[in-house]
């Protein structure tokens, strides 16, 4: 059985769903890329001066290696590209694809 556990149904008087309550990084994981989200943690990040890059990098818990992996390159030749003022818009397509969000979650 795959069913969620940590998903809270509230009703209503009459005994009727009212209410989903679900923690928010499964809320983000599950529908944040399909509507653009950007977590405030990721934000807040980026305001204290990391390249988004990094701080998605981040938030979502993987290392520059991991990410390198997933692209098939080696983590030095990630570093530059997470480093990077301004990324190419392919090279953003790669590295969003790489941490399972959309191009334009990376580009704010």
């Amino acid at each position: 059985m795959n069913a969620p556990t940590n998903i809270q149904v509230i009703n209503g008087p009459d005994g009727k769903p009212v209410f989903v309550v679900m923690p928010y990084a499964d809320y983000v994981a599950r529908y944040g890329a399909e509507r653009g989200l950007i977590p405030h943690e990721v934000v807040s990040r980026t305001v204290d001066g990391a390249p988004p890059a990094r701080a998605w990098r981040e938030h979502l818990g993987l290392t520059q290696a991991d990410v390198a992996a997933k692209l098939g390159i080696t983590q030095s030749a990630y570093a530059q590209q997470e480093n990077g003022q301004r990324l190419r818009k392919s090279t953003r397509e790669k590295i969003a694809g790489a941490l399972g969000i959309t191009a334009e979650q990376l580009d704010f």
